[in-house]
């Protein structure tokens, strides 16, 4: 939700920002300036997903079809959900540094 007027309009495609708000017309890329630490949080949640996916399949021992069935979704999901976060929590943090 835009950080301004509260309308549904911060995001365009699942994991990339609007240019600006269509409601009140915020740019959000000028506030966006945390991608360069994308990356880490991508490495961080790559990590913990093959420790998870890695300690699964060693209590389970499931065939590689369902290895792949399960984690191929979890993994993509669960970037594009990271991804939305860190860029909503980064957008709110320089909007609210931005006001007076």
């Amino acid at each position: 939700m835009c950080p301004r007027c509260g309308a549904r309009t911060l995001f365009s495609e699942p994991a990339g920002l609007a240019e600006e708000c269509s409601n009140c017309g915020l740019d959000f890329l000028a506030l966006e300036r945390g991608g360069r630490f994308v990356g880490v949080l991508t490495m961080l949640l790559a990590l913990v997903l093959i420790m998870a996916a890695l300690a699964t399949d060693e209590w389970l021992r499931p065939p590689l079809w369902v290895t792949f069935l399960f984690w191929g979704p979890v993994t993509v999901a669960s970037v594009v959900f990271a991804l939305r976060f860190w860029k909503t929590m980064w957008v709110y943090h320089q909007f609210e540094e931005s006001q007076p």
